[in-house]
């Protein structure tokens, strides 16, 4: 199944089943979490209910899509640990060999696949990331990897917004990416459930071609079967001494080359595009997950505290 989330004339958020080029209103006011909260047999009944009874049809092209759900917690992992080398020259902490490290993101700061992000206020250094999410299904609570996948409900395309310059500052506390990381996550377009990519799995993950174009050109690929920590081990380990509950996002990790700072290390000034500027449009593709496309706008004002930040 290949769920999505729209939002109505009236302001609403309806959730909806995409059959082809048309989407297929739910009837009734449960959102996609609650559904996915209720277990597998719980999203095949709402399926047949839109394919039977639906509320309204719309064309998938025109409608403005929500993010498909609303997490209750977002944990980023790093799954690729190339990213991270790209961008500090090779070398990376041990720790990040030990584990699947993550921190957790903004769940107030969602936005769906065709909506403008704002660059960060203050920012200079504004950047993408090219992820998939991971969607818990089921409560999981301290689960070995064997078993971990049994807790996963599905996949979507996942964008971690980034403001390069504010991270420096973050990282420089101790106490990881805050402000650099607050302002927007990009969910969507579609949620797509494990059995939809069942043909794409193998031993590694999920054989999925992500991509990644600014302003048409060209910016990034990659596989998402490429990982170094596979899912499985990110939600046991987020799942160690804790619950991940139905609905809960855990982020791949910034595919190789899946943003403007690995861009920048790896190929100097001469060739480094830039960073993002209002105007400029990010479109992100995940094979089976469909496309996300973005355009970037002007910041908010910064109002600075009395120390003058």
């Amino acid at each position: 199944m290949r769920w999505t989330t729209y939002r109505r004339a009236d302001g609403s958020r309806r959730p909806g089943l995409l059959d082809g080029e048309q989407i297929l209103g739910l009837p009734g006011s449960e959102q996609l979490e609650d559904l996915i909260a209720g277990g597998r047999d719980t999203l095949d009944a709402a399926a047949a209910d839109a394919r039977r009874n639906p509320a309204e049809r719309i064309d998938y092209a025109d409608a403005d899509l929500a993010p498909p759900l609303r997490p209750g917690s977002i944990r980023d992992s790093l799954g690729f640990l190339d990213h991270l080398r790209n961008a500090r020259g090779g070398t990376i902490p041990k720790q990040f060999e030990q584990f699947p490290p993550f921190y957790f993101s903004n769940v107030a700061g969602l936005l769906g696949a065709r909506d403008e992000v704002r660059i960060f206020p203050g920012s200079e250094r504004f950047d993408f990331e090219l992820e998939v999410g991971a969607v818990i299904g089921s409560p999981a609570e301290n689960v070995a990897p064997a078993t971990a996948l049994d807790h996963l409900a599905g996949l979507m395309i996942f964008c971690d917004w980034s403001a390069r310059d504010t991270q420096t500052h973050d990282l420089e506390t101790g106490l990881g990416p805050t402000k650099s990381k607050d302002g927007a996550n990009t969910l969507g377009p579609v949620f797509v459930t494990v059995d939809e990519l069942e043909d794409f799995r193998g031993e590694t993950g999920y054989h999925l071609e992500m991509r990644a174009w600014v302003n048409d050109e060209p910016l990034s690929h990659g596989w998402l079967d490429t990982m170094d920590w596979s899912f499985a081990e990110m939600i046991s380990f987020a799942s160690r001494g804790t619950v991940l509950r139905p609905g809960d996002v855990i982020g791949s990790g910034t595919v190789p080359s899946g943003c403007l700072m690995e861009h920048l290390a790896l190929y100097g000034e001469e060739k480094f595009p830039g960073w993002l500027r209002p105007g400029d449009r990010v479109r992100l593709r995940v094979d089976q997950l469909g496309e996300t496309e973005q355009t970037v706008a002007e910041a908010l004002p910064v109002h600075p505290l009395r120390t003058g930040w």
